[in-house]
């Protein structure tokens, strides 16, 4: 009997909860705060604030869609996104009840620039290895298709 009830506390609110007719049920909508549980390695896990970005209703898996802010300092792109769905492990999401993000925004968006300059010089690099191939090596090619 003592497994089938329990006692939880809500905003100071003490219940006891008949666990065998007790149902949870979460409604969320796009542009909802969340927090994100992620698990990280081995058995740690960390909670990201987050936002419903999207539902992508699949006949076979819908899907919630949830963009989460990741300020550590491993990560280029703080800014990730999740899929919750009925096959989703080592992830879940909840409601958020506070506002608190682990880092500043001046601190989010230099890391977002940083990655954007990145980027950016990937693609010059790319385009100069581009123009270094059609200018050295074209001539090993021949404008004729295969017969």
């Amino acid at each position: 009997m003592e497994e089938e009830k329990r006692i939880i506390e809500i905003n100071g609110i003490k219940m006891e909860i008949d666990l065998r007719n007790a149902k949870r049920v979460d409604t969320f909508k796009v542009g909802d705060k969340v927090r994100v549980l992620v698990k990280r390695y081995s058995d740690s896990f960390t909670s990201y604030a987050g936002m419903i970005v999207g539902f992508d209703n699949f006949k076979e898996r819908p899907t919630i869609v949830v963009a989460y802010v990741d300020p550590g300092a491993y990560s280029n792109e703080p800014l990730k996104f999740v899929y919750i769905n009925q096959d989703t492990k080592d992830t879940e999401i909840t409601a958020m009840v506070d506002d608190f993000i682990a880092a500043d925004k001046s601190v989010i968006i230099d890391q977002m620039d940083k990655a954007i300059l990145k980027h950016q010089q990937e693609i010059e690099e790319t385009e100069a290895k581009k123009a270094y191939f059609l200018k050295y090596f074209g001539a090993y090619f021949t404008e004729n298709v295969a017969k």
